[in-house]
């Protein structure tokens, strides 16, 4: 067995991806929440249509498109075989360790937090990048070129508003899972210190707070802009 297989396979390494995977998703919804604020700008959607044209068609993105479902993939494995692992080494769960004392809400349920959030990334994944590659999606013309007018489907999706109440409230669950993720990610790199962790904290608060509460704002801007 090679020193990789040996990594992978230890608990550190198990670790170790779960962070780097984390951390490499992170950076994605950065990316993301930049295309998506596109949504409101005042232009009918054109925008928005190009981007996700642009998105489609490069042939770097698609790649890092591919990576990125690989990345999701890993991420939510791992968690699983992490998650399983706790639960065997400690057959009484914290009987004695007092854990609403020691640690977070967030911490102690990253697994039901991740959970929830994989079933809302998949219902969005249907409802949106699963039609744009498959589906009939109507179309629109910018200086004559044929785009799919992907901005007509969302702005559909946030006129519900059972749809909106959903994106949001899972944007709740994913602010609650960054609050740890995010610090928890780079102590497992090894960046625990007193001199950088309390910055860290500071930094990972104000992304788990600041990030899903702009992707939240989308929906609920444009289903205010329908009444």
């Amino acid at each position: 067995m090679s020193w990789v297989s040996k990594t992978l396979n230890s608990t550190l390494g198990k670790k170790l991806l779960m962070a780097l995977t984390g951390l490499f998703l992170i950076l994605f919804l950065v990316v993301h929440l930049g295309g998506n604020l596109q949504l409101l700008l005042p232009d009918g959607g054109q925008s928005f249509n190009v981007y996700s044209y642009n998105m489609a068609t490069n042939p770097l993105i698609r790649v890092v498109s591919i990576g990125n479902f690989a990345f999701i993939l890993l991420h939510v494995v791992y968690s699983i075989i992490l998650t399983r692992y706790n639960k065997n080494s400690r057959p009484v769960a914290y009987a004695v360790s007092k854990p609403q004392l020691n640690s977070t809400w967030s911490s102690r349920n990253m697994g039901i937090l991740g959970t929830l959030i994989l079933i809302f990334l998949l219902v969005h994944l249907k409802g949106f990048w699963y039609e744009f590659k498959f589906g009939e999606l109507p179309t629109t013309v910018y200086d004559g070129v044929t785009y799919k007018n992907v901005f007509a489907i969302v702005s559909e999706a946030y006129s519900n508003i059972f749809y909106v109440a959903f994106y949001v409230v899972s944007m709740g669950f994913l602010g609650f899972h960054l609050s740890h993720g995010f610090a928890s990610a780079f102590q497992t790199l090894g960046l625990n210190h007193v001199k950088y962790s309390p910055l860290i904290n500071k930094v990972g608060i104000g992304f788990s707070i600041i990030v899903p509460a702009l992707f939240a704002l989308i929906p609920l801007i444009m289903y205010f802009k329908t009444l």
